[in-house]
């Protein structure tokens, strides 16, 4: 299997571009792009337009007391491409198609660990004191460090790191470990999600409802998260995130239906549910934690939604494949997709798994070449930068799960 070389953070996405074939040529086995195409991909020049490339930063921002969010500083040309590789103690799942990042800045890591927690702790209530190790060993810090390179500050990383809580404290409490279940599953994922999207309602009704909001740890976080994101949003922002976070609670939904009916679905309706419980709202809000905006009429055109789907959908076959041994081990049944494609296609757990890494890397390389011909076909600066962006994002992710070896362990297939 060829090698997928570094991270599109470094050059837009040159390797996409390559397999997308826009005049291309073949020397020693290796398609290049045309000069023309790979321009493009690399982000408008001139005066101007520093502050739509990824940024780059010799040390973090001094950190506000405040919750309040600081202006973003001018963004520079990004740093020239260097080489990266997996560390030696990060998981490998032999044949996975992905691309190294580099290790996440250290003390933008530290002070993003530190904030989340006394949020979670002060703020929100969200656990009790013996649920602490497993909200360290969860290392948010250093995932949204890795998959948010270009945040000018640290408030904007903040942004999405509360969310990524916040929808996690959700998916363990409601659907997963710790007290969750299908039964009910509708009524608390409807109350919840009026935390993010606000009950309109006459007088008499709207203080319950506020009270509401404080009832458990999963609503107190989203009220919260959800406060300090449409500080940084736009209007149209902050409607694309609650869109897609009523996506995501559908998939919730379709998974705990099945659970309840003991329902092992077809692998493509697996894949249907997974497109909706995935990771989409994540990447989707990469826009407003580097600190600019994808305009919606762009956010919404077809191809922009296909290459959001491409990478939510490739981003959650990443968790199937690392929470493998993780789920099986859980109580109960849990539904991924070497599980539905071992029983639908009556193979062995092996080669169910090894399936699943094949669904995963033609996912990963048709999100790629979407990516390169968006941005060959419409060059528009906050197009190109939102792709960069996006594309950053999966990687940053693949590179959360393979290093977490607190949370997960691979099978011994090899």
């Amino acid at each position: 299997m060829p090698e997928p070389g570094s991270s599109p953070l470094q050059s837009s996405p040159p390797a996409a571009a390559a397999r997308f074939g826009a005049s291309t040529t073949q020397a020693a086995g290796v398609r290049r792009a045309s000069p023309a195409l790979e321009r493009i991909l690399r982000g408008p020049s001139g005066l101007g337009t520093a502050g739509l490339h990824l940024a780059r930063r010799e040390e973090p921002p001094e950190p506000p007391e405040s919750p309040e969010l600081s202006e973003p500083p001018e963004l520079s040309e990004p740093p020239e491409p260097q080489e990266a590789e997996a560390p030696k103690e990060a998981l490998q799942i032999p044949g996975l198609y992905y691309h190294p990042v580099a290790e996440p800045d250290p003390a933008r890591v530290a002070e993003v660990s530190r904030r989340i927690k006394d949020w979670a702790v002060d703020e929100v209530e969200l656990f009790p004191e013996e649920w602490e190790g497993q909200f360290d060993g969860f290392s948010v810090g250093r995932y949204m460090v890795a998959c948010h390179p270009d945040a000018p500050t640290i408030d904007h990383l903040m942004v999405a790191t509360r969310l990524m809580v916040a929808e996690n404290a959700v998916d363990d409490c409601y659907c997963e470990d710790h007290g969750g279940s299908p039964i009910g599953l509708g009524g608390r994922l409807l109350l919840a999600h009026t935390a993010l999207d606000p009950l309109h309602v006459t007088k008499e009704y709207q203080p319950q409802w506020a009270q509401s909001l404080h009832a458990d740890a999963p609503r107190r976080a989203y009220r919260s998260a959800m406060q300090y994101f449409v500080q940084q949003a736009t209007a149209s922002q902050a409607d694309r995130f609650r869109h897609d976070m009523a996506r995501l609670h559908l998939g919730y939904l379709a998974e705990g239906a099945w659970a309840q009916t003991d329902h092992t679905p077809e692998v493509w309706e697996y894949l249907a549910m997974r497109q909706f419980n995935n990771f989409r709202p994540c990447p989707t809000i990469t826009d407003t934690i580097g600190g600019y905006e994808l305009p919606a009429d762009l956010q919404a055109q077809p191809a922009m939604q296909r290459v959001l789907a491409l990478a939510g959908n490739a981003s959650t076959i990443v968790n199937d494949l690392y929470s493998y041994t993780k789920e099986l081990a859980a109580p109960g049944r849990h539904l991924n997709l070497p599980v539905v494609i071992a029983e639908r296609e009556d193979v062995s757990d092996r080669d169910a798994y090894l399936k699943a890494v094949e669904v995963h890397n033609d996912l990963m390389r048709d999100f790629e070449a979407e990516t390169a011909a968006l941005a060959a076909s419409c060059p528009v600066p906050s197009v190109l930068r939102f792709l960069r962006g996006v594309a950053v994002w999966v990687d940053g992710n693949h590179y959360w799960h393979q290093t977490n070896t607190y949370r997960y362990s691979l099978p011994d297939f090899w």
